[in-house]
């Protein structure tokens, strides 16, 4: 009988290493600073669509104004917000995942390997009939 961790115990293992924290500290060093970017940006342009309506509908070329021009870097700076997050991940944060991952499953595919290896010499060779 072997006294392998448990799943459960495995995970909360992972948790607490330094690793992980490592890896949640870049996440949120990222995530965090975009998002109240983002935010701000975003309460501008609210704020000034309900307090600034004269510097709003500035004509600049044709029909286009400041606020149609703001509302659509709304969508671009979304994009950019996404393109550069995926850049990030793909460079910092997915090889230190990856990493957490296979050493996960090593563990539980060396555990199978063990047991079925258990299951095999508990059980004989089969005869043919």
């Amino acid at each position: 009988m072997t006294t392998e961790a448990t799943p459960t115990e495995k995970y909360l293992e992972v948790q607490a290493s330094d690793e992980f924290a490592g890896l949640r500290r870049k996440l949120r060093n990222f995530v965090f600073p975009m998002t109240v970017a983002f935010f701000l940006w975003y309460a501008l342009y609210v704020l000034l669509s309900a307090y600034a309506r004269g510097f709003m509908s500035v004509k600049l070329i044709g029909n286009i104004n400041v606020a149609l021009l703001l509302g659509l870097l709304q969508f671009v700076s979304t994009f950019v917000i996404a393109w550069y997050y995926s850049r990030f991940a793909a460079k910092e944060i997915d090889p230190i995942a990856d990493k957490i991952r296979d050493e996960l499953t090593a563990g539980a595919a060396t555990r199978d390997a063990a047991a079925r290896a258990d299951d095999a010499t508990e059980t004989g060779p089969e005869v043919a009939k």
